[in-house]
């Protein structure tokens, strides 16, 4: 097997190559322009532990852009193409909008367009957000097919790219499939995300600022979940999913932000300074809540193999000793 992997030096692309790297003997091709989020030292660290000769080879290549022959040629024949890569993190779309339009929207449609021309034959699985489905007030849980509600461009982003992943299999008969994935975090997270955000304000004794309601009595809540378990999700789907069918990836039980920061404070074992925030009001595009269904992955077996507490102290402890990636 060969499998085409966007985004592969990315946060979420490291952990699926080192998922197939321990669970297959795949051969590997990330495509990468290695922009702000992609960086080969994540990719550098994971593949120490493992024998990749002949099985990892890195494409340069900057999907806004079509895929060209050479470039085609470059990639060979895939037998799957994952394609994780992506413009995230809600604030800098909110600041940049267009530039999330490029690489989520069109970045998107040249894959797909790239695979009905080269890679007909190959299965897909575009890597989306439960940010599409906007926010998830009271005990909402959204199932695969729920409606879009897109709150920032982010979302309606990777909203777009879904409809399009949609509209190229049901016109040329492409096996694509579709995830939904709730807040990841993990070990080599890019500094801006919550969770590593929390570990070096809480080691330096700064202040955490902890998304809330307006009336900042009660913190926001995700249903978090390991870089690792989503990897394991990925190849889950890859084997038993169904074209043109979408999963939600949901993790084992939901957490409020500021539960979250004050579990991070324990295993560090400092005190936490914290202060509740109206984002929402102040600025417009942030949820209070997500949630997702998870039924339908359950009930073709699959559950998160590490459940969040473990997983957690896991990726606070490595961080803690790797604090280069702070």
């Amino acid at each position: 097997m060969r499998v085409l992997l966007t985004g592969g030096a990315g946060f979420v692309g490291h952990h699926i190559i080192e998922h197939l790297l321990k669970t297959t003997n795949w051969e590997i091709i990330l495509l990468d322009r290695l922009d702000l989020s992609g960086n080969l030292n994540r990719v550098h660290e994971v593949i120490r532990s493992y024998d990749t000769k002949g099985r990892l080879k890195w494409v340069y290549h900057d999907f806004k852009a079509p895929v060209s022959s050479s470039t085609n040629s470059q990639i060979g024949k895939v037998d799957c193409i994952l394609h994780v890569g992506a413009s995230t993190h809600v604030d800098r779309s909110i600041t940049d909008p267009l530039e999330f339009v490029y690489d989520n929207v069109v970045g998107t449609a040249n894959i797909i367009e790239w695979m009905r021309v080269y890679q007909r034959d190959a299965k897909m699985i575009y890597f989306s957000t439960d940010e599409v489905f906007g926010p998830a007030a009271g005990d909402i849980a959204y199932t695969e097919w729920s409606r879009y509600d897109s709150r920032n461009p982010y979302a309606a982003t990777k909203a777009g790219g879904e409809e399009l992943c949609l509209a190229y299999a049901n016109t040329y008969q492409l096996d694509i499939r579709i995830t939904h994935c709730m807040n990841i975090f993990g070990e080599r997270q890019h500094a801006e995300k919550f969770i590593p955000l929390v570990i070096k304000k809480v080691l330096d004794g700064g202040t955490v600022f902890i998304h809330a309601n307006a009336e900042k009595t009660k913190a926001g809540s995700r249903f978090y979940i390991h870089a690792r378990n989503v990897a394991n999700a990925v190849s889950f789907v890859l084997h038993v999913g169904c074209a043109r069918e979408k999963y939600n990836i949901v993790g084992s039980e939901e957490v409020d932000n500021l539960t979250l920061a004050k579990m991070i404070a324990e295993v560090i074992g400092k005190p936490l300074q914290y202060e509740l925030v109206d984002f929402h009001s102040s600025r417009p595009g942030h949820d209070l809540r997500y949630a997702l269904d998870g039924g339908k992955m359950e009930m073709l077996g699959w559950k998160p193999p590490v459940d969040f507490t473990p997983s957690l102290e896991r990726t606070v402890l490595w961080t803690i000793k790797n604090k280069h990636w702070l």
